[in-house]
């Protein structure tokens, strides 16, 4: 099978030379050097080259976090769309209801061909570029092409998983893009099997060469174990998952941090992640400022007397909530510390004037909906509960703009897979499950089904972007149940019913997105739209 990427091909693999020249050592910065020195050959035919291509696809696999496009979208729309979160405003609120996102065609479109199909797509191809090149090389050092195949192989399938589960009809590639395939138009999509089979292949190739540890922020053996894990939960293939991510849990050198306090704080850089985003402000390749935080945050600092403090993650739009599902579900056990200002914030108070330290009770929410309050909105634009899990430690309360890690995986979830599995498999699933709530000092399940698990990765993973596809995957009577039910606040906020509502505007086919027409422009004349587009 062979990629169809035509001028954006050409284009990725002159933006990856240009990376890889960017980001090479700078010790010779001023001598001067033929313009054609440092070119595809150096990147893919030597050892600091190839290092040097794989660093690079760290950068590729940020620039959907760090990129500005409607206040960061690329970042939030998956998390935006799930039966835990309300979405009050901006265009994000337009995704998240579904009221954009929806066509094939516009600019909406286009944010999901550039932040999703054609990022993803970029990827892979730049992986599979090294993957090949590095199996050719015959004179470099193996350890270093070993490593460089390794970490490409992970972003090839983390990259084909991401948009699997997004557009379901994908094609996959191991084909690198040369002047005589270049224009070759791929006819018809890649088989289930063909999809999943390459990117379980991938993971299992990564898993035999990678390290426990390594440097922060790169992919280790336990990230590609995770990754598999999550792929053979979406095969059905519970043994895999269960000998994933039992051996993560029990082989490998991660733990669960002791507290939930601990999870989002500083960098991330401690025994629970598994793979981190990092952002560096004043450093070359380090990443921009963004409005990643400022979207989960409210506007509390507009209430009367309390001033923008950086203990409440600095300032916020009010964009992407909590709903009243997700803060009823942690609400369930009063113990539960993960409502207690670790990973979300439910109370705010006075900084100053005459109700100093006093909770701040202006605005009141729905809860009689025979009687509604008057401040409804107000409550929910300044004093609704809100995500810490993106806050910066330290930010500046004066701005919007934050940089701070963005965690992607964690062990806790791996916790949850092998209770899952388990229980799958009709085995014991408890002890992971309830390790995640100890932690979180809610009180231990004495039996697990399907929706136990649902709603503890509800607690524990809402709003880290996990939760539709958990929903896609579980199935469609699953996910039809969860949206209707539950995505957005329904009645308790009477402003977004009809044509606002998440939960009238859900429709069976949005359980794949549309393929961005001016991709679908690219391949052969009988290549499927996704149904119901």
């Amino acid at each position: 099978m062979k990629s169809t990427y035509l001028i954006s091909a050409r284009i990725s693999c002159l933006a990856l030379i240009g990376v890889a020249v960017m980001m090479s050592s700078c010790s010779d910065f001023l001598e001067e050097q033929p313009s054609t020195e440092i070119d595809a050959a150096f990147v893919y035919n030597t050892e600091d080259g190839l290092e040097t291509a794989v660093v690079s696809l760290y950068k590729f696999n940020r620039d959907r976090y760090d990129d500005g496009q409607e206040d960061f979208i690329g970042a939030l729309t998956v998390p935006s769309r799930s039966d835990l979160t309300f979405v009050r405003s901006g265009y994000l609120g337009l995704m998240g209801r579904y009221q954009r996102g929806i066509s094939p065609d516009g600019y909406d479109s286009r944010i999901l061909s550039n932040r999703f199909w054609r990022h993803y797509y970029q990827i892979a191809t730049k992986a599979t570029e090294i993957i090949n090149a590095a199996e050719a090389a015959t004179d470099l050092d193996e350890d270093v092409t070993s490593q460089a195949i390794a970490e490409a192989k992970f972003f090839r399938a983390e990259s084909y998983f991401y948009l699997y589960r997004m557009f379901d009809n994908i094609y996959v590639s191991t084909e690198s893009i040369t002047p005589e395939n270049a224009f070759d138009v791929i006819e018809s999509p890649s088989t289930r099997e063909e999809i999943l089979g390459l990117i379980s292949s991938d993971l299992d190739d990564a898993i035999d060469v990678l390290d426990w540890s390594g440097d922060f922020g790169r992919v280790t053996k336990g990230t590609a174990k995770h990754l598999r894990a999550k792929v053979a939960m979406w095969e059905g293939d519970w043994e895999t998952a269960k000998s994933q991510s039992e051996s993560l849990i029990e082989e490998g050198p991660h733990a669960l941090m002791a507290t939930t306090g601990q999870v989002f704080d500083g960098d991330m850089n401690h025994e629970e992640q598994l793979f981190v985003i990092q952002f560096t402000e004043n450093a070359l390749g380090g990443g921009n400022r963004n409005f990643i935080n400022a979207n989960h945050g409210v506007k509390y600092w507009l209430a009367p007397d309390s001033d923008s403090r950086d203990e409440y993650g600095g300032r916020g739009f009010s964009r992407l909530l909590p709903n009243r599902y997700l803060l009823g579900l942690l609400a369930e056990d009063s113990n539960d510390t993960r409502d207690d200002d670790t990973y979300f914030r439910l109370k705010y108070f006075y900084s100053s004037g005459p109700n100093i330290g006093q909770e701040i009770d202006l605005y009141q929410p729905i809860t009689d909906l025979d009687n509604p309050s008057d401040t409804y909105k107000q409550y929910y634009e300044r004093t609704h509960p809100a995500c810490l899990k993106f806050a910066q430690e330290g930010s500046d309360p004066t701005t919007y703009f934050q940089i701070s890690n963005v965690m992607v995986y964690r062990l806790a979830e791996t916790y949850l897979i092998a209770a899952e599995a388990n229980m799958r498999l009709g085995q014991d699933g408890l002890p992971y499950i309830n390790a995640v709530r100890e932690r979180a000092e809610a009180a231990p399940l004495m039996s697990l089904d399907e929706q136990a698990i649902l709603d503890e990765r509800a607690r524990e993973l809402g709003m880290e972007g996990q939760r539709w596809f958990t929903l896609k995957r579980m199935g469609s009577d699953v996910l039809n149940r969860q949206m209707t039910t539950y995505a957005g606040d329904g009645p308790y906020f009477p402003a977004n019913l009809g044509v606002k509502d998440p939960r009238t505007n859900w429709k069976d086919h949005f359980i794949n997105y549309p393929i961005p027409q001016q991709d679908l422009d690219l391949l052969g004349a009988n290549y499927p739209q996704n149904p119901g587009y």
